[in-house]
């Protein structure tokens, strides 16, 4: 038997009542495939980072269980047949204890290998150094059409000394 941890959201519209026998009606589902629940966490209702089927919050559950994997499978069919559950998830659970230190010995880092490549040298502090080689700028054309606009203005202040 594998422990399985499934979290579900169920819409917030429903009423406490049909809330709490929705729960109940999953729970059993365990119970029924001759599993074990081993908790059932309920954290209520929370606000949603983003909007799932135009939904702010949800109801948030959690069973963890031991079990077959039919277990999950029937749970997840049961899921999609209800327009109350908005979003589910199904993990297996590593059973070891404490997997990242590898108390028991495995999940540590391997021995580093011998037949790698050395690192690569460094280059010379000389080559380092060494200036790159930058393109001469390129010289700025105007367009034929900037050239008339900038002698329209110089007519303007002709005609306006005129006067």
């Amino acid at each position: 038997m594998r422990l399985y941890e499934t979290a579900f959201l169920i819409a917030p519209n429903l009423s406490d009542e049909d809330t709490e026998a929705l729960i109940d009606q999953m729970a059993e589902v365990v119970s029924g495939k001759q599993g074990k629940m081993v908790n059932v966490d309920k954290w209520g209702k929370r606000r949603l980072a983003y909007q799932i089927q135009k939904f702010d919050a949800a109801f948030y559950v959690f069973f963890v269980y031991k079990g077959e994997p039919a277990i999950p499978a029937e749970l997840e069919r049961r899921f999609k047949q209800h327009e109350a559950i908005i979003r589910y998830l199904t993990v297996v659970v590593d059973e070891r204890e404490n997997v990242r230190r590898g108390k028991s010995g495995r999940g540590t880092r391997p021995p580093a290998r011998s037949d790698r490549r050395p690192p690569r040298p460094a280059p010379p502090a000389e080559e380092a150094r060494a200036p790159r080689a930058v393109p001469p700028p390129k010289p700025v054309t105007q367009p034929a059409e900037s050239a008339a606009e900038s002698e329209a203005p110089a007519k303007t202040e002709e005609s306006t000394e005129e006067n």
